[in-house]
């Protein structure tokens, strides 16, 4: 008998103990996890009475020391709506109302015609204070509903990064960048307006105490708000310094590949995006436009070629200033040449065109294509953001028989292939990190309405160039820097940093040739340059009143340099 009461017993204490499992994990439910929802469904007052009131997770961006930071999130308000059976003087209504809030009269006395309507939203985004005020007038037909609606606190900060939400048709939804890209995510399913509370407590276990991530969540981005904020500040000096068509930049961590700031100009108010009367602003030139960059593209071959051993850093070469492939002339820029013994060096660091020919020569067609691939620059880039396509680099085939020399030859120095400023910024940053092809990203983690948190993970693979090519290339990058910019450095002069800049001309589509008097101003950065925590890339397509990169990009690099090495405290390296 004893042994039998002691089973019982422990089988109701078992019992019990699962059942305040049970319960304590839909309390959390209800005061954690839904609390919100549940706090809407509290306010009677002004209860919605659509069933789908608006609901959409936060966008954050992350500080340096991990605060999180809203980048997108929701503001909740009052909106005025009526009855229009119930209202019999809308003048006098309307005089009413609009000593509260201002809204336009000819149209309200429109709605209020409506007899057969039963329902009319008027005025939106009203304060407590205001909602309150207007119920307390006790108006026949006019009634106060809460609402909420998408709130990018930052107005046009990272305006293309974060893209928007917005109606395609019926369906409100996102249109462009994260908000387009983790939908899914962001997208809140709506619960009954009455729940049940012990009948859910009973009801599937297993959805209790499990994760459901299909209900959404916030996202948690790489986007570091003043890093972005500085670089938006440092677009703008140069786009209005020098009147560019189109302008941008982006910050990244070379060795995963985390974006901490992007950008480029013009761009929009998030907040008030309706105004805009080009949606091509809207789209993202980052990622879904390609350029040809020119002299940035030169560390790419040059380490191709280190790296097959047919150069070094002092092999030489006899520069004439031009030279003909295929009867056509390529020159160097200025047209001039440097004689014998012009090294591999010269050729970087005073970027020559003849010698990335002579390169080019030296590496062969297959070798330099096979190189050229393995930076991925055929290829998208896989960032979390939509509509991104990948370079046009067909002249650089690998059909051997039907290639042409003068194709590799323009490649060799930049131009001719086309590329995304984030397929470009991808592969310079391989030849920082040690041979690594990472995937560009921006968002790090995702958390779950449930509780739950995802960290994101995003792969690496290899190019063809060894450890000992890239820190040789760049070694060559930093002599770019000391010899080229020495009179910009004071202030950085104990940081290693390797560069390179590009002034490429720009295609016109028209003719099929380049115009003669617009160019597109590019530079790439990397630093601290042997363990690198940041690579910059900065293009600025037709600056007006300015001939080369150096002088477009050089000031405004260092300065985001500076910037960056004070603001996280790194170290000197030198």
């Amino acid at each position: 008998m004893s042994y039998s009461f002691f089973s019982r017993t422990k089988v109701l204490s078992i019992c019990i103990c699962v059942f305040v499992l049970i319960l304590f994990a839909k309390l959390f439910l209800l005061q954690i996890v839904h609390r919100n929802y549940y706090s809407e469904e509290a306010d009677h007052q002004y209860a919605t009475p659509a069933s789908n009131i608006f609901e959409r997770g936060t966008i954050f961006f992350e500080r340096k020391d991990a605060e999180l930071v809203s980048g997108a999130t929701q503001s909740t308000g009052y909106k005025i709506a009526i009855k229009a059976s119930e209202i019999s003087d809308g003048e006098a209504v309307y005089q009413k109302l609009s000593t509260i809030s201002t809204f336009d009269h000819d149209t309200f006395i429109n709605e209020v015609n409506k007899k057969t309507d039963p329902y009319q939203e008027i005025v939106h985004r009203l304060s407590k204070e205001q909602a309150d005020a207007i119920t307390a007038l006790k108006i026949s037909g006019v009634y106060i509903y809460k609402e909420k609606w998408r709130f990018y606190p930052g107005n046009n900060l990272a305006s293309h990064t974060i893209g928007f939400v917005g109606y395609n048709g019926d369906e409100l939804a996102g249109r462009y960048g994260l908000e387009r890209q983790y939908n899914d995510i962001l997208t809140k399913d709506q619960n009954s307006a009455y729940v049940n509370f012990f009948a859910e407590v009973f009801s599937n276990i297993k959805n209790t105490v499990t994760s459901d991530n299909s209900k959404g969540g916030d996202i948690v981005t790489t986007i570091e708000p003043s890093v972005q904020s500085f670089l938006e500040g440092k677009l703008n000096e140069v786009s209005t310094k020098y009147n560019t068509d189109t302008i941008g930049g982006i910050i990244m961590n070379p060795s995963d590949g985390s974006i901490y700031a992007l950008s480029v100009k013009p761009d929009f108010d998030l907040n008030n995006f309706s105004k805009v009367t080009d949606v091509s602003t809207f789209s993202n030139p980052l990622i879904e436009h390609v350029f040809e960059f020119g002299s940035v593209i030169k560390p790419l071959v040059m380490a191709s070629a280190l790296d097959a051993g047919v150069v070094t850093p002092q092999t030489t070469y006899d520069d004439k200033g031009e030279v003909t492939i295929d009867k056509k002339q390529i020159f160097n820029f200025d047209k001039k040449g440097r004689g014998p013994g012009t090294t591999m060096q010269d050729v970087l660091t005073q970027s020559l065109n003849t010698g990335m020919v002579f390169v080019y020569q030296h590496l062969g067609k297959q070798k330099m294509y096979d190189y050229m691939m393995s930076y991925g620059i055929n290829n998208k880039t896989g960032i979390d953001l939509p509509k991104e396509t990948s370079g046009l680099v067909s002249n650089l085939t690998n059909n051997l028989k039907n290639s042409r020399d003068i194709e590799y030859a323009n490649a060799a120095f930049g131009q001719g292939i086309a590329l995304t400023p984030l397929e470009t910024i991808r592969a310079l940053a391989s030849l920082s990190n040690g041979g690594n092809l990472v995937v560009p990203h921006l968002v790090s983690s995702i958390k779950y309405n449930d509780g739950t948190e995802k960290k994101i993970t995003y792969p690496t693979s290899r190019v063809k160039i060894s450890e000992k090519t890239s820190e040789e290339i760049t070694g060559m990058m930093v002599t770019v820097m000391d010899k080229s910019f020495d009179k910009l450095s004071p202030g950085i002069e104990h940081y290693s940093i390797a560069v390179k800049t590009g002034t490429a001309q720009v295609a016109d589509s028209a003719t099929g040739g380049y115009y003669k008097d617009r160019h597109t101003h590019s530079f790439i950065g990397f630093f601290p340059a042997y363990n690198p925590k940041f690579v910059i890339f900065l293009f600025a397509v037709n600056p007006k009143g300015v001939a080369y990169a150096s002088e477009t990009w050089g000031t405004p690099f260092i300065d985001i340099a500076k910037f960056l090495l004070n603001y996280y405290q790194i170290p000197p390296d030198r």
